[in-house]
């Protein structure tokens, strides 16, 4: 089986064709290399305001000398420094002194939310960490199954209603549930809905509510799920879902094959909020905490040495 290095290489390998950083090598950097410059990180969706000070970085450094190793080095500092949060880039999980930590998950539908639930599930277990699971997509009878089977063979606990029920409700007893188990973790998992449903956005409201009342400065993490895919229109989703509840970092999914890895770049950049995890498959370790230089190796088709999940 390939390494995660390989695999995050591989699944940006379509945004590294993109951008061809090598074909920069040699040229004089004038207007013309800026304007192709700005084309390719426009269409790997770096995005308007990253792509902007990148440009005006390279060209103050580089205007009129020829593109070399040098160049490259930059750009790929750059891009790591747009990556990386002013105090440093923060763990995957940002676990509360005072179990249970509490995670709230969010999503628009197919954004690979449940999924993501599932491999974090599989993680947090493998830590040695106890978990209940709060099944609070109660619209797909589905979503809780899939978790179920997930709780199943990982000995996570899991609570669920029935198809229908209050979602607010479940988040409730979950919550009931972790504290009489001095649960290390609670994680919810929600419905997926479009960012612009405005009764479902409240009732996501209800749920991140609940979860306050119920442990002390809950919910800890906040973590929207995008769909890498999705470009540009990733970026109002998490606008819209930040603006209702508060998020404190990304999952990224499904960003095996597309040619817009730069979104990673655009998101931290439009919404100060950081990528925690990344997703280059469908196994259930394809989901790992995300790295800005294993990231920007990979876009430059570059890969690092291994790193310690």
């Amino acid at each position: 089986m390939a390494s995660w290095i390989e695999r995050l290489k591989a699944g940006l390998a379509k945004t590294a064709k993109l951008l061809d950083v090598r074909s920069w090598l040699g040229r004089t950097v004038d207007q013309s290399f800026l304007e192709r410059l700005e084309a390719q990180l426009l269409q790997a969706d770096v995005g308007v305001k990253a792509t902007e000070r990148l440009l005006q970085k390279v060209k103050e450094g580089f205007e009129g000398k020829t593109a070399d190793e040098d160049l490259l080095a930059f750009v790929k500092a750059e891009l790591i420094n747009l990556l990386t949060p002013a105090g440093g880039a923060p763990e995957a999980i940002r676990y509360a002194p005072t179990p249970p930590t509490t995670l709230l998950i969010a999503g628009v539908n197919g954004s690979g939310k449940t999924t993501s639930v599932a491999k974090l599930t599989h993680r947090i277990r493998s830590e040695g960490k106890s978990l209940v699971l709060a099944a609070c997509d109660t619209f797909r009878a589905a979503a809780a199954d899939q978790l179920a089977v997930w709780a199943q063979r990982t000995g996570a606990d899991l609570v669920r209603g029935q198809t229908g029920a209050d979602p607010a409700s479940v988040a409730h007893d979950a919550c009931d549930r972790a504290l009489a188990r001095k649960a290390d973790v609670l994680m919810v998992d929600t419905a997926g809905r479009l960012h612009t449903q405005t009764h479902l956005m409240r009732e996501l409201e209800k749920i991140r509510n609940v979860l306050q009342r119920k442990i002390p400065n809950a919910p800890h993490e906040v973590f929207l799920v995008l769909d890498g895919t999705a470009g540009q229109n990733a970026i109002r989703q998490a606008e819209m879902f930040s603006k209702s509840i508060g998020c404190t970092g990304i999952i990224l999914t499904k960003l095996d094959g597309t040619a817009k890895g730069g979104v990673a770049v655009a998101i931290r950049q439009t919404l100060d909020l950081p990528v925690r995890f990344i997703g280059v498959g469908e196994g259930i370790d394809d989901l790992q905490p995300f790295r800005a230089e294993e990231f920007v190796a990979s876009l430059f088709g570059e890969r690092l040495a291994a790193s310690p999940n």
